[in-house]
């Protein structure tokens, strides 16, 4: 198996870099400074089928591929990683779910108009108690005839302050353990008892909007219920594998970046009469953070073509995560030193990309859960002793 990207994949990487350094370079500077969420780049995307790209021409996308929505996270970011955030959360956390487990009349409803930039999506998971251990979640749904009633609260939600449609999960059985207790609902953002308790400042990714969310007697028809009462955790786990490739590859684009940076300076930046990549001090970092890239890309694409290919990928997942996203701030920290002091400074978006590289080892699954998941995984493939 090559993991390489094929003929047709390159070209449409080349289209996507097109796209984003056209529509979205002109943004950057605006979305870091003003925290401005970039709801018309969503919408430009939409138009040109690229938030669709992985999914079946039916649902509103391109048919592509989870390979796709790889190529897309990484050109995106490259740019922006807040607007890749937002891009992320709507295209893929929100809209992955619908389109693997959604009826048609779903997403007619729900999944069209989010593919096609008209709207926005956001998951609605994470919890005051409920992070890492997703299967804590809180939050109840209520049957209430043909009904369900929510209370609870999201906590971390990105785009949740702006989303026109929430990706729910509640606990529909309490007394049965978490495998079997949880549902999936698609919620309107103006359903009544939904409110933003508040928006988070976040360290980078300015321009995101990550919010916490509260639910007070949220009524929701059956109709809005995903993949069958008592599934959601089921939907949870096939959503997490399919978005740590995509995250990995988003901190890819911010590495690459990095990464270029760094090369053009330490060819223009002269010490002692001669450019800085002239010491070793310097050319090996350039070194070090080539290999990094060149792996985190073979990770990624090994998980995003497993999951093209209908197999688990879990571990492959996380592996791709793990390392990328580690691997993607210490190539922005490294290329803040090449830089030297005027890479501390906002003139250049060098601290840009070491503030925004930090999030991800903890987003979408910390890299300790990674390390968690990764090793339960390899003992599962050899085994128990007996």
């Amino acid at each position: 198996m090559s993991l390489a990207l094929t003929g047709p994949e390159l070209s449409f990487q080349r289209r996507v870099r097109a796209f984003a350094e056209k529509h979205l370079k002109p943004l950057a500077a605006k979305i870091e400074a003003e925290e401005y969420f970039p709801s018309d780049f969503l919408r430009t995307l939409g138009r040109n089928k690229f938030l669709g790209a992985p999914f079946s021409r039916s649902d509103g996308g391109l048919g592509l591929g989870w390979v796709s929505e790889t190529i897309v996270a990484e050109e995106v970011s490259a740019i922006s990683a807040a607007a890749e955030m937002a891009r992320l959360a709507s295209a893929a956390l929100y809209s992955a779910p619908l389109a693997c487990f959604g009826n048609s009349v779903q997403k007619r409803r729900f999944l069209h108009s989010v593919l096609s930039g008209e709207k926005v999506g956001a998951l609605a998971l994470t919890e005051p108690e409920a992070g890492s251990d997703a299967g804590s979640i809180k939050t109840r749904a209520r049957r209430d005839a043909r009904d369900f009633v929510l209370n609870g609260e999201k906590r971390f939600i990105t785009n949740g302050g702006v989303a026109d449609y929430l990706f729910v999960f509640a606990v529909t059985d309490p007394g049965k353990p978490a495998r079997s207790a949880l549902s999936a609902f698609v919620i309107p953002r103006n359903s009544k008892g939904l409110e933003v308790v508040r928006a988070y400042g976040l360290l980078g990714m300015r321009g995101a909007n990550v919010v916490h969310l509260r639910l007070r007697n949220v009524r929701v028809p059956r109709e809005n219920l995903v993949g069958g009462l008592n599934r959601g955790f089921s939907i949870i786990l096939d959503e997490l594998d399919r978005e740590r490739p995509a995250v990995a590859a988003g901190m890819m684009g911010i590495a690459r970046s990095s990464f270029e940076e760094a090369v053009r300076y330490s060819s223009t930046r002269k010490q002692f009469g001669r450019p800085i990549r002239d010491f070793e001090g310097v050319s090996f970092k350039i070194a070090d953070m080539a290999v990094k890239l060149a792996a985190s890309q073979l990770l990624i694409l090994h998980a995003a073509r497993a999951l093209d290919r209908g197999e688990p990928a879990r571990k492959e997942g996380a592996v791709a995560k793990l390392y990328s996203t580690e691997a993607a701030f210490e190539v922005a920290n490294e290329s803040l030193q090449v830089h030297g002091g005027i890479g501390y400074t906002k003139g250049l978006p060098i601290e840009r990309y070491f503030r925004d590289a930090r999030f991800m080892m903890i987003g979408g699954g910390t890299s300790e859960i990674m390390r968690y998941i990764i090793q339960r995984e390899v003992y599962k493939e050899v085994g128990r002793p007996s």
